[in-house]
């Protein structure tokens, strides 16, 4: 009975996935689940084979997500190596830095999914050809949770201080951010003149990226035992605490480097511009030992100001959606970005804050699934809309402007945690759709994945040639970890995850 399993299918290796039966001209991985093409040559559905295709199924997913991220490092070798995103249609490059963006990115991913010798030769490129003594402007936000991030996990990981060195350099090169009259950074830093700049058209920061850098300055300066790192991220973190113009625990978007205070009051939202704000506050109360109890009370009132002011929940399907409030108005959207939430707050409940922060976190997954799900390409887009009285018999629509897919990891990265604490084996499913959705509809034949325009055109979605950094530093190591039966890889009891995906050592309590 188990002989006609075998169809050619190789045991599954180590280097790579296990060779499916192809179906026309649908690749591999576009295999329903990854086993139906087993299962069609089984004539008698024994019970016996059944258990084996469930375990081959377990095994495949997690080699298609090895498979995925060889297939796009391919196109990043090929065409991108060493620059800081793939093209992967016009087979080019994309700058942003000039700093390897992609590669460091992916350093702690290979690292976790075992790619030895992809990563042998990403480390060999850091060592000889990345050098941060440059003139050019970056993003201290970016740099920080992409970069910085990178380097420290990839040294926690593999005790290599190579990456321990130079995470020392660009950590401190982006320190004259900090050197405003507010001490509220500037949101760029020239990392080879030493100089810092507002974008040109404000002298405001966004709240989020100037209070979701503090995990990883306040783990350079433990590993430097130099303070000025942390000193400078908990000056921002102390004044951010006492400003007046919050919401029930909620912040604006912006904030003046000059006076230090919120500018453009009447917005709050948990998107773009304030999303890490919130993840922040939890992770480093976790990072530090839950001893710093305002890091505490500051997220547990804004998740009462979440439920007080931007909970709704849409007609027909009763989905639990967080709106954004503007001058007093709700205005149901919601940013893919808020999908990181459910996780989040699954992550607070697990370390003993309130049940209720779980029974939303539930309720917020199904609806970041539906943002996939509803959609013709099985793909979530970058802002959804949804309905609270229903003309048309559906709960999300999608503005034209809004309907792009950029590879992003916020609904994967939830389902992994939500999958680690309650082990119910339908998050792995709706990861596993993502998956295969994004092979379907975003991947690119000679390496890579593209971004796309359009997720509700599964015959022409509109491909954008670009490849974000954060498909390898987040998308698949998130996927990977939640299809992984190891659950002391990356222990949540042990690590935080920076808001890039790298994983920092939670702080051991000294006595």
């Amino acid at each position: 009975m188990l002989g006609c399993l075998n169809l050619q299918r190789k045991p599954p290796s180590k280097r790579g996935p296990p060779v499916l039966q192809k179906r026309g001209n649908v690749s591999d991985w576009q295999v329903k689940d990854g086993e139906e093409a087993i299962v069609k040559r089984d004539e008698d559905g024994g019970k016996e084979a059944k258990t084996v295709i469930r375990f081959v199924k377990a095994v495949d997913r997690v080699e298609a997500v090895r498979e995925a991220f060889r297939h796009a490092w391919k196109g990043y070798k090929a065409f991108a190596w060493g620059h800081d995103e793939l093209k992967p249609i016009s087979k080019t490059h994309g700058e942003w830095f000039g700093l390897g963006l992609t590669l460091i990115d992916a350093l702690d991913t290979m690292w976790i999914l075992g790619l030895k010798d992809e990563f042998a030769e990403a480390r060999k490129w850091v060592e000889t050809e990345l050098s941060f003594s440059k003139n050019v402007d970056v993003n201290l936000f970016e740099s920080t949770i992409r970069i910085l991030g990178g380097l420290l996990s990839t040294y926690h990981l593999t005790g290599d201080t190579l990456f321990l060195d130079k995470a020392k350099d660009i950590g401190f090169r982006l320190m004259p951010a900090f050197k405003t009259p507010s001490k509220i950074p500037y949101s760029d830093v020239n990392i080879g003149k030493g100089t810092a700049h507002p974008p040109r058209w404000t002298t405001d920061s966004t709240v989020a990226e100037v209070t979701s850098i503090q995990l990883e300055f306040r783990e350079l300066s433990r590993l430097t035992q130099d303070p000025q790192y942390q000193n400078a991220v908990e000056e921002v973190t102390r004044q951010v605490h006492r400003l007046e113009g919050k919401r029930d625990g909620l912040v604006p978007m912006f904030i003046n480097t000059n006076s230090g205070k919120f500018t453009r009051r009447g917005a709050f939202t948990l998107g773009a511009r304030a999303d890490s704000y919130y993840e922040y506050l939890l992770k480093q109360w976790l990072q530090g030992g839950k001893k710093e109890t305002e890091l505490l009370e500051d997220y547990l009132q804004a998740i009462e100001g979440v439920r007080k002011n931007l909970l709704r929940q849409t007609s027909p399907s009763k989905l639990t959606f967080v709106g954004e409030l503007s001058n007093g108005h709700l205005n149901p959207k919601m940013d893919h970005l808020v999908c990181f939430l459910p996780g989040t707050l699954a992550l607070g409940a697990h370390n003993g804050l309130p049940s209720d922060h779980m029974d939303l976190a539930l309720q917020l997954m199904e609806t970041c699934h539906q943002m996939y799900a509803q959609m013709e390409t099985g793909l979530s887009p970058e802002i959804a809309h949804f309905n609270l009285q229903s003309s048309n018999g559906r709960d999300i629509d999608v503005k034209p402007a809004d309907r792009h897919n950029l590879l992003r990891p916020e609904t994967v990265e939830s389902l992994f945690y939500m999958y680690r604490f309650t082990k119910d084996s339908k998050y792995r499913d709706w990861g596993w759709d993502i998956l295969q959705s994004f092979n379907k509809y975003t991947r690119v034949p000679s390496g890579g994945y593209t971004s796309i325009g359009n997720v509700r055109d599964p015959v022409n979605p509109a491909p954008r040639d670009k490849m974000e950094s954060f498909f390898l530093g987040e998308t698949l190591k998130y996927l990977f970890l939640l299809f992984s039966d190891d659950s002391e890889l990356i222990s949540l009891d042990k690590y935080i995850f920076n808001t890039e995906a790298h994983p920092l050592p939670i702080w051991p309590s000294t006595s």
